[in-house]
């Protein structure tokens, strides 16, 4: 029950003395912020402007007055929250007093709150729920992050309040006018759908999520986030919103909203922070309704410096020497979304030079990297990465990157480069290095040729990286020591991550490259010449010290990097079990 003691204390503390007190913020910014309360008619709280200004974060607010009213403060994450307990309060008194229950012990429920000045709110959460309450206090926003890692479909109540959180100043988008605008667009076009949009487009720019999917099915709307590789749920708005939040879509990426039937492309251009933001449109006719997929594509992450992409010191080396080369290809090989671009994005900013003409062909151009010609193929207009790269040889270039070798056209051309003085740089999809070797010979290059021009082959996935800031030691169990038998058999301590609202209760955050390297010397370069069997390729280059994806990635694991399991997911079963290892031990079979 409330402290009557404790509601006169309350009475008398005022916010902006107790940040100044604890040397949050200074008097002068404190007279900024009242100042700006009443120009604004006093619609926020003094704690919503100190924040908005930049002056103090939520967290430190929701602090400071937990510790004045003789609250707990509690940063939340999900693994803190017992899921169970969730619905022992009704869903409109959560909304009200933006509030969670965590766990129930002994009959004494503990509620996350995020106005501990609201001392009679104890009485109210007793009541409604039948139990006695003990406080805590957490951030709004922490909250709701946990409440949606437990419930998706909780999002639906708290839409209308989380359009305000994104900050109008911080974010504008690069539209194009609409024409012809009926129903379906007027309804598009109206505040609580734009708000919904420009707040998925936000959170997920926030978030560093590489894609957005919004889809629905008969009863159900989802929006989900891809980050770090893996999709999570986000939002579950009510699916009456999924037309006109596909129309919305549609109109600002210049798309023909009336055609519902065909898939579509498109892209949008924002301003968050001050940086623009490409994203990516594709829509797919559904039987509920229109899927879409947002690419994001964010130039402040898209070039990264060779020495953080993950490589080992003596490999890094080696790849610097490769890409030195005078002339010849060098590729770069792995399914979509292994990180191939940003690797070469990574080459051509280190190889820059006023004395070089480097120039690219690609579709689309992800990133503008200084003293680079990027051009983007266009293929409805008949520019394509064949008929680009002809034209790039008639502009005296030195070094040369197509965005992939598709076809045969593209690989007869890049070859003729090669041959002619050029260094050319491509990407091909392959599982692991010394295929790329076979699939020019595939595509129709001679195995002469390919012995002729390829200097190096680099194969690569990203595997997510542990949280630094919840990693943990353990003992790996049985399966575990076998998978790593090959790389760390003496291996007695691994790591993972528990989970923390750093890393949203994931244990991974951010992802790092796994690597093999494939620079073939005169004996491997006859084999390709004699277009011997990938089997016999590999035989050889494995006598020669060839290490594998699979090397790299335990290597990682036993560094601490990241986790057994991660390794075998993004390598898959099957590449796994195809990789000879550089080592006694005998490859994993499919069942493994």
């Amino acid at each position: 029950m409330s402290d009557p003691t404790l509601a006169n204390v309350g009475a008398k503390i005022q916010l902006g003395e107790l940040l100044i007190e604890r040397g949050l913020i200074t008097r002068t910014q404190l007279d900024d912020a009242l100042d700006e309360q009443r120009r604004t008619g006093r619609k926020k709280l003094l704690g919503e402007i100190l924040v908005d200004l930049h002056f103090v974060t939520e967290e430190q607010v929701v602090e400071a007055l937990a510790h004045a009213y003789g609250v707990p403060y509690a940063k939340l994450n999900p693994r803190i929250a017992d899921p169970r307990v969730t619905d022992k309060l009704p869903r409109d008194f959560i909304e009200a007093h933006h509030v969670l229950p965590l766990f129930l012990v002994d009959e004494v429920m503990t509620v996350a709150v995020s106005e501990p000045a609201n001392l009679f709110l104890v009485d109210e959460i007793e009541r409604v729920c039948g139990y006695r309450a003990q406080i805590v206090a957490a951030t709004q926003r922490d909250i709701l992050t946990t409440l949606q890692a437990h419930l998706p479909s909780a999002n639906v109540f708290v839409i209308d309040e989380i359009y305000d959180d994104v900050d109008s100043s911080a974010f504008s988008v690069v539209e194009r006018q609409a024409t012809d605008i009926k129903n379906l667009e007027e309804v598009a076009g109206q505040s609580p759908v734009i708000k919904l949009v420009n707040y998925i487009l936000y959170h997920a720019v926030q978030e560093k999520a590489s894609d957005i999917h919004i889809e629905r099915d008969d009863h159900a709307c989802r929006v989900r986030y891809r980050v770090d590789g893996r999709l999570v749920t986000k939002l579950t708005p009510p699916h009456q919103m999924h037309p006109a939040v596909i129309s919305r879509i549609k109109i600002m990426s210049g798309m023909d909203i009336s055609e519902r039937r065909l898939p579509q492309d498109g892209d949008i251009h924002i301003m968050i922070d001050g940086r623009p933001i490409d994203m990516r449109i594709a829509t797919m006719p559904g039987k509920f309704g229109e899927k879409v997929v947002i690419r994001i594509i964010d130039n402040r992450n898209a070039i990264v410096a060779l020495e953080k992409l993950g490589m080992g010191q003596d490999m890094l080396t080696d790849w610097r020497r490769a890409c030195a080369s005078a002339n010849g290809v060098v590729l770069v090989t792995g399914p979509t979304g292994s990180g191939k671009s940003t690797t070469l994005y990574s080459v051509l900013c280190e190889l820059s030079s006023d004395e070089l003409n480097i120039s690219t062909v690609e579709n689309p151009v992800e990133a503008n990297i200084p003293g680079v010609n990027q051009f983007q193929v266009n293929e409805k207009a008949g520019f394509t990465f064949a008929g680009a790269l002809r034209a790039l040889l008639r502009q005296d270039p030195d070094i040369l990157m197509v965005g992939e070798i598709r076809d045969a056209e593209t690989a007869l051309i890049a070859t003729q480069a090669a041959l002619t003085g050029h260094l050319v740089f491509s990407t091909l999809h392959t599982n692991d290095s010394l295929s790329a070797a076979t699939r020019l010979v595939n595509m129709g290059i001679e195995p002469y040729l390919v012995a002729a021009i390829l200097r190096a082959a680099l194969a690569q996935r990203l595997a997510r990286k542990i949280c630094p800031h919840c990693r943990e030691s353990y003992t790996p169990d049985a399966a575990e020591r076998a998978s790593m038998k090959a790389m760390a058999s003496n291996c007695t301590e691994l790591h993972r991550g528990v989970g923390c609202s750093r890393c949203r209760g994931r244990g991974y955050s951010g992802r790092v490259g796994v690597f093999e390297l494939f620079i073939p010397d005169e004996e491997v370069l006859e084999v390709i010449a004699t277009d011997a069997s990938l089997q016999r390729l590999r035989a050889v280059a494995i006598s020669k010290g060839y290490h594998t994806l699979r090397d790299d990635g335990m290597a990682k694991v036993v560094s601490g990097q990241t986790t057994v399991e991660e390794v075998i997911r993004v390598l898959s079963v099957d590449a796994l079990a195809s990789i000879s290892l550089s080592t006694d031990a005998p490859a994993p079979s499919p069942k493994e």
